[in-house]
């Protein structure tokens, strides 16, 4: 298995709307190079800290020429799991898949089922952004900090986008409202609680939009999550709304401003403001292939985390 150094090969697979962030983050990294990019669609081509790596149609191609230290798969998600396993297969290279990790369990099943002669648990990572997003982390830390005002008893999270707008393509790219976001939602909450079960999926609107309960644990304590995804919406809004009852604490994240602040009995006893220069998503990104190419990446990265969020997102 391929060892972190100080000169880091990365394939990219896929040139879609995702890969420019993977791109913008890894070009500020000095120890990345671009070995290459994949993509069968005509797209312009990739430059890299001023230069142009080379470019193929096929995975299989460009690990014909070459031995990456890390595949970035960026592709839609039902091709996921077919190309982690040629990535795996093709090479000794790790291999970060956007989230999430496949289409299905079938699919989950399949890509376990590689081992033991690939050591797919040590290689394989998802990237659950959202995770590492500013205010997820700043919220993290300040519960942990205050274990006096006792466990998170309840959670609403609501995550809209306007896909509505271009159904045809939001489909196709995303699958529905919930396997985009609900993905999004259960690997921010694994920051603060424990998912132990998920009820009934609701969906409207032929998956455009989803409600669900889940149940978790927190500090001994069973709890319950409220979960909403749509695209039904005229622009985009993300939030989250932790409480903590026994001290009558709630948090509130707001995802799309990267903003949170915490309130205690009606007053406001502590904030996380934004300088507005980092764009949010660079904001996740930034610290999840710091992570990643560590010494010691974030079990949230893990394989292992994945199947315990997919086995929720898919029940």
């Amino acid at each position: 298995m391929t060892s972190w150094s100080a000169d880091v090969a990365v394939g990219l697979v896929g040139l879609g709307t995702i890969a420019e962030i993977h791109l913008a983050v890894l070009s500020d990294l000095p120890q990345v190079r671009f070995a290459f990019a994949v993509d069968p669609d005509p797209r312009p081509d990739v430059t890299f800290k001023d230069g142009a790596p080379p470019r193929y149609e096929r995975l299989e191609d460009a690990l014909g020429h070459h031995q990456p230290d890390l595949i970035v798969i960026a592709t839609p998600t039902d091709t996921h799991a077919e190309l982690a396993r040629l990535a795996l297969i093709g090479s000794a290279a790790r291999v970060l898949v956007e989230k999430p990790l496949v289409h299905d369990l079938t699919a989950l099943d399949e890509v376990r089922s590689l081992g033991p002669a690939i050591d797919v648990a040590s290689r394989v990572f998802v990237a659950h952004h959202f995770a590492f997003s500013p205010e997820v982390h700043w919220a993290s830390n300040l519960v942990a900090a205050h274990l006096e005002w006792g466990p998170i008893t309840r959670i609403v999270a609501v995550f809209h986008d306007p896909y509505i707008l271009d159904t045809g393509r939001s489909f196709a790219a995303y699958g529905s409202s919930w396997i985009d976001s609900g993905v999004n939602q259960l690997s921010m909450l694994a920051r603060f609680v424990d998912i132990t079960d998920r009820g009934p999926l609701h969906e409207t609107s032929k998956g455009a939009s989803a409600w669900c309960t889940a149940t978790f644990n927190s500090g001994g304590t069973t709890g319950t999550a409220l979960l909403r995804t749509s695209w039904e919406a005229v622009a985009s809004s993300k939030r989250t709304t932790l409480y903590l009852d026994q001290s009558g604490t709630e948090i509130w994240l707001d995802h799309t401003a990267v903003t949170a602040l915490a309130i205690q009995d009606g007053t406001l006893v502590d904030h996380l403001p934004n300088d507005a220069h980092t764009p949010r998503k660079i904001a996740h990104y930034q610290p999840l292939y710091e992570s990643l190419l560590s010494n010691a990446p974030d079990p949230v990265l893990s394989c292992a985390t994945a199947e315990q969020i997919l086995r929720h997102l898919y029940r």
